[in-house]
């Protein structure tokens, strides 16, 4: 398995570490979740999630070795596969995921003697982020006034001469307007809006394109989705691989 003989040793490298696992888990649960859910075949044996530092994921037995060098993640997350709804099983590996994720990562802290402020340093950090449950549920996403704020905002860009990509399918690049201060302005109302997929915040001072979901109304950033701008204004109704996946949903 990859990644098995990293060993951070400082909060930031460890929150580096803690960050790429996340980044693989939250990928193989939303952008990659039909080849995840295809690999976890229920009559296959034990089968854990992996996450790595390097934002690969991997579906696999469990280590041989007692005990392994890192904590395991949750085992046998294939048996259930089949037996419940596909959104509820998701988000039941989500939240597994997550205790794996903090167990990882205290046990980093553990190893290599992290003090009481490093731990709560750590944790703060970690804290900042969306949890992949929250990502996955959608928990995380704006109430329905702010919903309606953005979608207010969308339309106000797309007037006046940002980078609109529709208002009917409410789709645009949030980019600063070094030329504009007042759709600066505008832009800072944003600034707590998370993509869908990897659970990043978008500040004002963000140049990646990004895309909303017409369906969920989840912002993502285009390359999380897959989207570029150009294919982006041949898509009248744009639907996130969530949505696209919960259509299968077995009852």
């Amino acid at each position: 398995m990859d990644g098995g003989a990293y060993n951070p040793r400082s909060v930031e490298a460890v929150f580096r570490d803690f960050k790429g696992r996340r980044a693989a888990i939250v990928k193989a649960l939303t952008t990659d979740v039909v080849e995840f859910y295809q690999q976890c075949d229920p009559e296959k044996e034990n089968l854990c999630l992996y996450g790595f530092p390097s934002e690969k994921w991997e579906v696999n037995l469990p280590a041989e070795e007692v005990p392994p060098e890192l904590p395991e993640p949750a085992l046998g997350i294939n048996f259930a596969r089949d037996g419940m709804q596909e959104k509820d099983w998701l988000s039941l590996v989500a939240v597994h995921s997550d205790a794996w994720l903090l167990s990882v990562a205290f046990y980093f802290g553990a190893r290599f003697g992290f003090d009481s402020s490093d731990r709560k340093r750590l944790f703060t950090m970690i804290n900042d982020l969306p949890t992949i449950f929250e990502v996955v549920t959608g928990a995380a996403k704006k109430q329905s006034k702010e919903k309606s704020s953005v979608s207010n905002h969308t339309s106000n860009k797309s007037k006046s001469g940002s980078k609109g990509r529709g208002s009917e399918s409410r789709k645009y690049s949030k980019q600063a307007n070094d030329e504009d201060e007042e759709e600066e302005l505008e832009l800072d109302d944003d600034d707590d809006e998370h993509c869908g997929a990897c659970g990043e915040n978008y500040t004002s001072e963000s140049v990646e394109f990004w895309i909303c979901c017409d369906i969920c109304e989840k912002w993502f950033h285009g390359k999380c989705v897959k989207i570029t701008p150009a294919r982006a204004d041949h898509i009248k109704q744009y639907k996130c691989p969530l949505c696209t996946s919960n259509k299968r949903a077995r009852p």
